[in-house]
């Protein structure tokens, strides 16, 4: 489904891990395969609520590979992400107990649950925006979320918005400026995610002080 490779792909990976970078490897090799868009589908939806690696890997690669096409893999991903995350509040909401705790455990998630819950008993939805945006592992919001039971409907709007900005940006960026960036992005994309996250807090904060 993806068109020959116009630039080589990125290769590396902070990690040290070895089975870390296997998985990492995996995850980029669908690039080079007719399936890359389904495997980009699947892979945002596993990693709503289970699966290490984010799909901004696959993502990346996808739209270097084929720039025309950016904004169609940032649609893909999107949709992925938000059915995966609906999966992931599942989890918290019926099973959290059996297997949600053991998730969010794999990934040391226990005092970010509670920053989550900190988050949206003093902002409500504007809270579920800003962990749905933050670097904070995806899979630990959307469990958090159902095991709390906030509202579904604003769990949905702020995965809707925070994942679609979150892809739609890396989209646009290599769409506009191509494969030099992809560098940049994958080394400091969440630097950039906290950078929107303190200036979306600081408007909310000043809104609230106008009122």
């Amino acid at each position: 489904m993806t068109e020959r490779k116009e630039e080589a792909l990125p290769r590396s990976i902070a990690s040290p891990s070895t089975w870390m970078r296997s998985l990492y490897d995996w995850t980029l090799h669908w690039a080079d395969r007719p399936q890359g868009s389904w495997a980009l589908f699947l892979i945002a939806f596993a990693e709503s609520s289970f699966f290490p690696i984010p799909p901004d890997v696959l993502l990346i690669a996808l739209c270097v590979g084929s720039v025309t096409r950016s904004y169609r893999f940032a649609a893909i991903c999107t949709l992925g992400s938000l059915l995966g995350g609906c999966a992931g509040y599942a989890i918290g909401y019926y099973g959290y107990e059996w297997i949600g705790v053991v998730i969010v455990k794999a990934y040391h998630g226990e005092a970010v649950m509670a920053q989550i819950k900190q988050w949206y008993d003093q902002w409500g939805f504007w809270g579920n925006l800003t962990a749905a945006v933050t670097p904070i592992p995806y899979k630990v919001f959307t469990i958090a979320s159902g095991a709390f039971h906030f509202s579904f409907g604003g769990f949905l709007l702020a995965s809707l918005l925070g994942r679609s900005l979150r892809f739609f940006v890396v989209a646009t960026l290599l769409y506009w400026w191509g494969a030099s960036i992809n560098a940049f992005i994958d080394r400091y994309f969440n630097w950039c995610a906290w950078a929107f996250m303190i200036l979306l807090v600081a408007g909310f904060l000043v809104l609230k002080v106008l009122r």
